[in-house]
């Protein structure tokens, strides 16, 4: 696909070796939200935390550990240049407020487009790539109303209903997020539409330039979907389909999950028809979304970090070893472990950032941690 035209960049951009340091820590192996947070927070800055990491993954067992090549990062950087898009760095002014309180928020966005949308609330809508009629009629009817009412709609670019919603609401504002990076469309065929949404809505993606979107790409956008939504509404969705796992994620994250009930022989409606059977709000217009955004958020429990002075010192190995025995490969929250084991918070929070980065832990959502499958 062809670079956009630039539109006006109404962002002070970040120094350039700020961004490359932020990129670099970002990009650098097994680092996540939660560590790129802790890290930048212990150091007080993303150069000297990117410094540390080799420091670190020793600590966790890993000797030979390597921070991203700077080559790499420098060529993301180039490339995002290349196609006038603006990076949205993680603690910035301009960072989406709606994601920073995810403990899995992207560390940065590569964007297009109008950056006010984030000022508007917004409405997740999302279903079916192989969409009937009828759902796409409705998806389009829901993003049009809802348009008129100033909201803003998210969606993934993808065929069917996320088609449907954003050529409905591309003049009221609608923000696509990518899976690739935003020079790679998919479905190819939505690269004239992508480029409207670039210069009339927003494009966004945590992708480098250049990435091909492959499966496990998606639920890292739909998680981003969900976060800059104050609810989710899936129009049509079959089980087991991408649609599930946004609306999933969003309860995760406390946002509202609502769906548009279908027939009961349709399998297109049968993960609506389920969600609706267990609970989420049952979705005939704008206006039951309406009311469904007047009532309070249940918000779900999820892992808050603790404040503190941070215990830079050497965790012994035995109290690593006690983390270590815990641990199995059914994800369980970190303020337990720290209940169970009874040391200090930071001593803990420390040998899960050492192990993570030594390959030994894997993050899940909520503040779930667990050991890594060998």
């Amino acid at each position: 696909m062809p670079a956009f035209d630039n539109p006006p960049d109404p962002l002070k951009r970040p120094p350039a070796d700020e961004l490359e340091a932020h990129v670099a820590l970002a990009r650098s192996p097994r680092v996540g939200s939660v560590t790129f947070r802790r890290l930048v927070s212990a150091y007080g800055g993303v150069a000297r935390a990117l410094e540390a990491l080799p420091e670190h993954a020793a600590r966790g067992g890993l000797r030979n550990y390597r921070p991203v090549d700077m080559a790499r990062v420098r060529e993301e950087i180039s490339r995002a240049a290349d196609i006038g898009a603006t990076p949205l760095l993680l603690g910035d002014d301009n960072y989406p407020k709606c994601l920073m309180d995810l403990t899995d928020a992207p560390m940065f966005l590569w964007c297009q487009g109008d950056l006010t949308l984030f000022d508007r609330p917004a409405v997740g809508l999302v279903g079916a790539r192989n969409a009937s009629a009828l759902g796409l009629r409705m998806a389009t009817e829901l993003a049009q109303d809802l348009g008129s009412e100033g909201h803003v709609t998210v969606s993934g670019l993808a065929r069917g209903i996320d088609t449907a919603v954003h050529e409905a609401s591309l003049t009221s504002g609608t923000i696509a997020v990518l899976a690739g990076g935003l020079d790679v469309i998919y479905p190819a065929a939505n690269a004239g539409l992508a480029a409207r949404i670039a210069t009339g809505g927003l494009l966004l993606s945590e992708a480098p330039p250049g990435l091909q979107p492959i499966a496990r790409h998606f639920p890292k956008r739909n998680r981003i979907i969900a976060g800059l939504s104050s609810a989710v509404v899936l129009v049509e969705a079959a089980e087991r389909s991408g649609s599930l796992i946004t609306a999933r994620m969003a309860l995760e994250q406390g946002r509202d999950v609502l769906a548009v009930p279908g027939h009961p022989l349709d399998a297109r409606a049968a993960g609506c028809n389920r969600l609706i059977r267990e609970g989420a709000g049952l979705i005939r217009s704008a206006e039951d979304i309406r009311d469904a955004l007047a009532l309070p958020v249940q918000r779900v429990d999820g892992f808050h970090e603790e404040t503190g002075a941070w215990d830079q010192g050497p965790m012994p190995d035995s109290a690593r070893q006690l983390v270590a025995g815990l641990l199995s490969t059914a994800p369980v929250a970190e303020d337990s472990l720290i209940r169970v084991l009874g040391l200090p918070t930071q001593s803990v929070l420390s040998a899960l950032m050492d192990m993570e980065l030594a390959g030994q832990i894997v993050r899940h959502p909520g503040g779930m941690v667990a050991r890594a499958v060998a």
